[in-house]
């Protein structure tokens, strides 16, 4: 699972990166940092995408291939950033699980006096690291990166050994994530979640579990072929399951949101016309 995972890790931020070709208004996410962390590989590709032919046929491609994936990862990380903004005030600390390439603790100014800790695997924090050592000249001073291989380390101390204390009031993201691990994996991460300080948040993203079984593809044939019949996505929730699955570990849902909503929110003011899948979901939950 782990290097399955760690594969896909910058994919999305290749994404975000070619969004910002688009003029300002047209951006569903403004990401001026994207670019500058990928491996030289991706920036490469980004760059051919620059012109406007060739963008637009990018997203159309990848529409085509897989629709709705374009303003999905687009709305996600709108959402995402939205909420870490509007509770930051009241957070001691943010933990990101899984942070890949995602740029949102560097270039969100309300987090930048928040301590930081940005856990993924080896590979891809190695990785991450040469691209912020190359925009920023080092790790800023609130970012602590954290390697773990998932597989084979336990979250706790892998933390606990740089210093983050779980009675900090934390904003946890754990953002396409979920997906790549086994039910067991799942609960292991919330059994560490429900130690978490009251009035810290989670947010996190999961794929539907009857795509995951194949009951229903959501028009992504080719998304299930190649992630859920590879078992590389292992894992999905029933939307109507999803406070009952948080319940026993002390957290309750403030807001769960799909396609329709992130759309209308983030898609509808740039007036592209993009496809929006009902495929994958938003969480963010408060500990009780």
């Amino acid at each position: 699972m782990a290097q399955a995972a760690a594969k896909t890790g910058a994919g999305p931020t290749v994404m975000v990166a070619i969004e910002q070709w688009f003029p300002r208004q047209q951006r569903i996410l403004v990401d001026d940092l994207a670019l500058s962390i990928l491996p030289f590989g991706a920036r490469a590709f980004v760059h051919a995408m620059r012109p406007s032919p060739i963008r637009n046929w990018m997203v159309q491609a990848t529409e085509r291939a897989f629709p709705g994936i374009w303003s999905g990862i687009m709305c996600r990380k709108r959402f995402i950033d939205d909420a870490v903004i509007a509770a930051a005030s009241e957070m001691a600390a943010i933990v990101n699980l899984g942070a890949g390439f995602d740029t949102r603790v560097y270039r969100l100014p309300s987090l930048a006096a928040i301590p930081v800790w940005e856990v993924d695997q080896p590979a891809n924090i190695r990785s991450k690291q040469d691209g912020i050592l190359r925009r920023f000249g080092g790790v800023p001073p609130h970012v602590t990166l954290v390697p773990i291989d998932f597989d084979h380390e336990v979250l706790e101390p892998a933390l606990a050994s740089r210093s983050y204390a779980l009675a900090k009031r934390t904003f946890f993201i754990w953002e396409a994530v979920t997906q790549y691990l086994s039910e067991v994996g799942i609960r292991s991460t919330l059994e560490f979640l429900a130690a978490a300080a009251p009035g810290s948040r989670l947010a996190f993203t999961y794929v539907q579990k009857d795509f995951i079984d194949g009951r229903n593809l959501y028009d992504q044939p080719r998304l299930h072929e190649r992630y859920v019949k590879q078992k590389i996505w292992l894992f999905g929730l029933d939307p109507r399951d999803v406070a009952g699955f948080l319940d026993p570990y002390g957290w309750r849902v403030i807001a769960h949101v799909g396609c329709d909503d992130l759309a209308e929110r983030f898609v509808k003011p740039t007036r592209r016309h993009l496809l929006a899948s009902p495929l994958e979901r938003i969480v963010c939950a408060e500990k009780l």
